[in-house]
C-alpha cells in the first residue's frame, strides 16, 4: 500500500483536483507541499495536530513538507468559521507566537539538511505594492465568484470586511510565491479552506500557464475538530506550560467511545493491522484503545518518559494506591491557608479549576467537586488546614479532572 492509499484508509482525504498526478506525487516522494499556520497565540492546539502528524507521515515516505508560518496573513485573519472579526495581533505578537511555533514543530518535523522548510509569508506579503497586487492578482479573481466561496457566505449577513475579504487574495498569493521560490506542487488544508486553495492553484495555472495541484485535508474531523480541542479550561495546548503532559493525556483518554478509533486512524502512526483489531472492541475494552491513543499522542508531542508518567499517573487514579506522583498539581503559599482553613471556592479559583467564582459556585451545588473523596456541596465551606497534614488535598472535578493542591 502507497501512502496516498494509506491517507485514504485512515480517514484523511476530504477531496481533492487531480487525483492521479497527486496520487503520483506523494507514491514516488515527489511532493514538496505546504501547510499554513497563523499564529493567533503562543502555542500550537490540537486543532493543529492533524496536520502536523500529516506533514510527519509524508516526510517519512520522502516528500517535503513546507510548515508556512503567517506572519502575513496573522496580521488580517481568515473569516472562516468566525463570527466575528478576529481581534488584531501587533507585530511584536506575531513574531513573538512564530518563535514558539518554530519550536513546538521541530518536535514533529525534520527540518535538517532541507528535509523540510520553515517560511513566513510576511517575506512577500508585506513587501508587496498595493497597486501592483491590485494589477497583477486582483484581476485574476471574480468577486461573484469569491462571495459564493463559504467562507465568505457564512459571515456576509453579520457583517465581512474588506480587510477580511482580502484574506483568499493573500492565500493564494501564498501558493503562487510557494511554487516559484520553492517548487512548492501541492498545497494541503481544512475543508473550510477550500475555496481559498483553489484560488491559488487557479492563479498559478493564469499567471504562468502551468499545471499545479490543490488538494484538502479533513483537519481533525474539520467541523467537530473546532469543538474537540476545546475543554471547560480552553483549549488543549502542545505547550506543556499552558496544558500539562498528564492533563495532555487526560484529554484523549476521555474521547468519546465513537472517535477513538478515527483518532487512532488520523492522528497516530499506529499500524491499520492493529487499528482493525482494536475496531471489534466494544464498551468498557474500548478503554485500551483510548489508553493506547492517549500514550502514543503524549509520546509525540511531550515524549516517551512524559508519556509514561501519564499512564502511570492515570491508572493510579483508578486504583486502589491512589499514587498522586504524576497528577496535576498547583502549589499554595503558606499564607493562603489561614489557621482556619481556606475557603473551597479560594481554593478552586487558586488550583485554575474554574474560570470564576460564579462557576465554582455552580460545580459546587451540582456536586461536581470532592476534596479527598469527600463530596462538598455547601459553597462556603472551608478546608480546615489540618486536611493538609499530610501536605496536599487531592481535588477531583466532575468525574475525570483530578488535581493536587499541595500547602508549601
Amino acid at each position: 500500500m502507497g501512502v496516498f492509499e494509506e491517507l485514504q484508509e485512515r480517514g484523511l482525504i476530504a477531496q481533492m483536483t487531480d487525483e492521479e498526478e497527486i496520487k503520483e506525487l506523494i507514491n514516488s516522494g515527489k511532493a514538496t507541499f505546504y501547510i499554513g499556520f497563523d499564529p493567533t497565540a503562543d502555542s500550537l492546539h490540537v486543532g493543529h495536530f492533524m496536520a502536523l502528524c500529516l506533514m510527519k507521515r509524508l516526510q517519512m515516505a520522502g516528500n517535503r513538507p513546507i510548515a508556512l508560518l503567517g506572519g502575513g496573513t496573522g496580521m488580517i485573519g481568515d473569516p472562516s468559521g468566525k463570527t466575528d472579526m478576529r481581534k488584531m495581533l501587533t507585530k511584536e505578537d506575531i513574531d513573538h507566537n512564530i518563535e514558539c511555533f518554530k519550536k513546538q514543530m521541530s518536535r514533529f518535523i525534520d527540518f535538517s539538511e532541507g528535509k523540510a522548510l520553515m517560511v513566513n509569508n510576511a517575506d512577500w506579503l508585506l513587501q508587496l505594492n498595493y497597486v501592483e497586487l491590485l494589477r497583477e492578482v486582483g484581476a485574476c479573481f471574480s468577486v461573484n465568484r469569491m462571495l459564493t466561496a463559504e467562507c465568505y457566505k457564512q459571515r456576509l449577513e453579520r457583517g465581512l470586511s474588506f480587510l477580511e475579504f482580502n484574506y483568499m487574495i493573500m492565500q493564494s498569493y501564498d501558493f503562487f510565491s510557494l511554487y516559484q521560490r520553492y517548487g512548492c506542487n501541492l498545497q494541503f488544508g481544512g475543508d473550510d479552506q477550500w475555496s481559498n486553495m483553489l484560488g491559488g492553484t487557479e492563479l498559478i495555472r493564469r499567471k504562468l500557464g502551468k499545471d499545479a495541484y490543490a488538494m484538502t485535508i479533513n483537519l481533525l474531523l474539520n467541523s467537530e475538530g473546532k469543538k474537540m480541542g476545546k475543554t471547560e479550561k480552553g483549549a488543549v495546548w502542545l505547550d506543556a506550560e499552558k496544558t500539562s503532559p498528564f492533563d495532555f493525556f487526560q484529554y484523549w483518554r476521555n474521547v468519546a467511545d465513537g472517535d477513538v478509533i478515527k483518532c487512532l486512524k488520523m492522528l497516530t502512526f499506529v499500524p491499520m493491522e492493529k487499528i482493525r483489531e482494536l475496531e471489534k472492541l466494544e464498551g468498557s475494552e474500548l478503554n485500551q484503545a483510548k489508553e493506547l491513543l492517549a500514550y502514543e499522542l503524549t509520546a509525540l508531542v511531550h515524549g516517551e518518559e512524559e508519556a509514561q508518567k501519564a499512564l502511570e499517573g492515570a491508572r493510579a487514579l483508578f486504583s486502589a494506591k491512589s499514587d498522586t506522583n504524576n497528577m496535576p498539581s498547583t502549589e499554595l503559599e503558606a499564607d493562603s491557608v489561614s489557621d482556619a482553613g481556606i475557603g473551597l471556592i479560594d481554593l478552586l479559583l487558586a488550583a485554575k479549576l474554574v474560570p470564576s467564582k460564579a462557576e465554582a459556585r455552580r460545580l459546587i451545588q451540582q456536586g461536581g467537586i470532592s476534596i479527598d473523596d469527600e463530596k462538598i456541596t455547601d459553597v462556603n465551606a472551608v478546608i480546615a488546614q489540618n486536611a493538609f497534614a499530610k501536605g496536599y488535598v487531592v481535588i477531583k472535578k466532575g468525574k475525570k479532572v483530578f488535581h493536587k493542591a499541595i500547602l508549601k
